[in-house]
């Protein structure tokens, strides 16, 4: 039998997952491997790769795709667990002056004038281009200048090399990024507050062990590094 627990997890858990990985292995036993770092898109995706079977002992993504995922079997619903909560951040280039997103209102003259927009193929994504600029009423203007940023690539790579000017993703995976800076929370009145959960695959080899760790990172002793990446931990 494999002595590899392979991990698939969304980007906006990457950084807390790295971070943790060696208590990980120390609690497995085993040595961890991180098939993607990204919900991804087409057959790299992380749906198309579980659905082909590919081994996933254990999963971390927004729990609202996680819950898809159980009832297409494609994860087990016992130990499913939140690990913590995410929101979606703006940066731009480092140097550049800083966006005004302060109120609503400043954020909707923000995109208005930004010469481009970038955007990822995750949660906030979507967020972004089917309901959030919808609601600021500027769709159809900014949606044009928009660029989708896909394949587990960062959004905040393409703004520290300049192609793009303003860009939003979820803070903790634009934190670890060089190059940017001014990363901000949206606003309240229009942040999208997002659950990330952890489950065993129904592909596992080592369910036992993945439940181990999905135990040790829902817990108190894994919060401090979870809110060091940008994250709420669910724990206290």
């Amino acid at each position: 039998m494999s002595k590899e627990l392979r991990v698939m997890t969304s980007g906006a858990f990457t950084a807390a997952h790295l971070r943790l990985l060696p208590a990980v292995e120390r609690i497995t036993g085993l040595k961890v491997v991180t098939v993607t770092t990204s919900i991804g898109t087409g057959d790299t995706s992380i749906p198309n790769r579980l659905k082909r079977g590919e081994v996933a002992d254990l999963v971390i993504c927004d729990d609202t795709i996680m819950q898809g995922f159980i009832r297409d079997g494609l994860a087990r619903a016992e130990g499913r667990a939140p690990l913590g909560r995410s929101v979606i951040g703006v940066a731009v280039r480092a140097g550049a002056p800083a966006p005004d997103i302060g109120t609503v209102d400043a954020l909707r003259d923000t995109l208005l004038r930004a010469a481009s927009i970038g955007y990822s193929a995750s949660v906030s994504g979507r967020y972004l281009t089917t309901e959030l600029f919808r609601r600021l009423g500027i769709h159809d203007e900014v949606m044009p200048k928009c660029q989708f940023v896909g394949n587990g690539q960062r959004v905040g790579t393409f703004i520290a090399n300049g192609e793009i000017e303003i860009g939003f993703q979820q803070v903790s995976e634009l934190l670890p990024i060089e190059g940017i800076a001014h990363i901000t929370p949206l606003p309240d009145e229009v942040q999208l507050f997002t659950t990330f959960s952890a489950a065993v695959g129904m592909s596992a080899v080592h369910p036992e062990a993945a439940a181990r760790a999905i135990g040790f990172l829902a817990s108190a002793e894994a919060a401090d590094d979870i809110r060091a990446t940008g994250l709420e931990p669910a724990a206290r």
